[in-house]
């Protein structure tokens, strides 16, 4: 797992910036009711895209359990950040209109505490909206991805949209839509996915080997168009609705 008290600082800047987040404000959005007054953004990160959750009527929250990030989002979006661990939140039950989650739940082995606490803070009614799926996002069938394909597998992703319909489904929450959006600013070219593998950046697929690490990475420096950027990924958002 990444330091995120230290990534903070430069997170942004290597994640698609202001594009992307304007991308995924956008979503979600679309799929929050009209009806909704408040919106906690869960694993806010540095508030990016907490800060463009704006609509008339609409009051915003985050929380995020890394002090960089949450110093970063209170700076960013002016207040209204809670630390807290985004599978114990500190908040009270039935307390929000909807819960937002953008690019967290890949991120944490105990998915399902993470949707029972969602769960948990919404209002009978609310909704929960989620990225799912989000490494399947970055295949784009793509010449970097058939060289890393023998090694690719989703079927241990923590937010496999199968899994979190399943968890959603035995806290109460019923689907109540989706949405994809473009991870503007995150298409790869054959260097820069060479380098993330050096870097120890793919480990999840195949460990610590650092020789099938330097032998994917000279397959891909083999590729044509080194600084040519391939496609960009496309997340899904999906929401649930909790029953009243």
């Amino acid at each position: 797992m990444l330091d995120y008290d230290r990534e903070a600082v430069h997170y942004d800047a290597t994640r698609g910036g202001v594009p992307r987040a304007d991308a995924a404000a956008a979503a979600v959005l679309g799929l929050l009711p009209r009806s909704a007054r408040t919106l906690l953004d869960i694993g806010c990160g540095t508030g990016l895209v907490t800060q463009r959750l704006v609509r008339p009527g609409l009051r915003v929250f985050g929380a995020d359990g890394s002090h960089g990030m949450a110093r970063k989002a209170v700076e960013r979006t002016g207040g209204d950040v809670v630390l807290g661990d985004v599978r114990r939140l500190p908040i009270r039950a039935a307390a929000v209109d909807a819960v937002s989650a953008v690019w967290l739940l890949h991120l944490v082995r105990e998915a399902a505490a993470v949707v029972a606490e969602a769960a948990r803070v919404l209002r009978p009614g609310g909704v929960f909206i989620t990225t799912v799926d989000k490494d399947a996002g970055h295949d784009v069938e793509s010449d970097i991805d058939a060289v890393l394909a023998p090694y690719r597998s989703f079927d241990e992703a923590f937010d496999r949209s199968d899994l979190i319909e399943r968890h959603a489904a035995e806290c109460g929450l019923r689907p109540a839509g989706r949405a994809r959006f473009a991870g503007h600013g995150q298409g790869r070219t054959p260097r820069d996915a060479a380098d993330a593998l050096l870097a120890g950046r793919y480990r999840s697929w195949f460990g610590d080997d650092a020789a099938t690490a330097r032998e994917l990475a000279a397959a891909l420096a083999r590729l044509p168009g080194q600084e040519v950027t391939r496609a960009e990924p496309s997340y899904v958002l999906q929401a649930f609705r909790k029953e009243s």
